[in-house]
């Protein structure tokens, strides 16, 4: 509830805590949410804070060591992605968010009335998925790019009547 009302649709607009946001949605890939919000105080520890220019010295014994933390979710392939995207994101002119905010849609969609009408994926999702895979990204497929994007304000997918929406 605390993700909710404090962060979910809030616009994202600084490098490190969008390269945050997209590698938690990486690694909550196939599982739950709130698995990954339980962890995410260790995940900011493991991974430096989330900041791209460290996670971009990771060295393959870093991922060893990781592998080995109780505190976040050992999946090698994810840890490797987030030490790629990482990488990959220390590569884009002007920055990660401003790449990343160029996929927001123009202009905002009717407001969902019931998580039923909340999409998984959008042409927007689509596009910015195809073009991060082909800088290098890893893990960021369509759905993972639009949770990135519901997450970080650009769409709003709080249903009618939610307060967020309003605020």
């Amino acid at each position: 509830m605390a993700y909710h009302d404090d962060e979910w649709g809030r616009p994202v607009r600084t490098d490190d805590p969008i390269f945050e946001r997209l590698t938690l949605e990486a690694f909550q890939s196939g599982l739950s949410w709130l698995i990954v919000l339980r962890k995410r105080p260790a995940f900011r520890a493991a991974f430096n804070g989330f900041s791209i220019a460290k996670v971009a010295t990771f060295t393959p014994g870093d991922v060893d060591r990781l592998l080995l933390d109780p505190g976040i979710i050992r999946n090698r392939a994810k840890i490797e992605a987030a030490v790629a995207n990482a990488r990959a994101a220390g590569e884009l002119p002007g920055g990660l968010a401003n790449h990343l905010w160029a996929f927001a849609p123009g202009r905002p969609r009717r407001a969902p009335r019931s998580g039923a009408e909340v999409p998984a994926t959008s042409a927007a999702s689509t596009a910015m998925a195809r073009d991060l895979r082909t800088r290098g990204f890893r893990f960021v497929g369509p759905t993972t790019a639009y949770a990135l994007m519901q997450a970080t304000g650009m769409v709003n997918d709080h249903l009618v009547g939610c307060w967020r929406r309003r605020g």
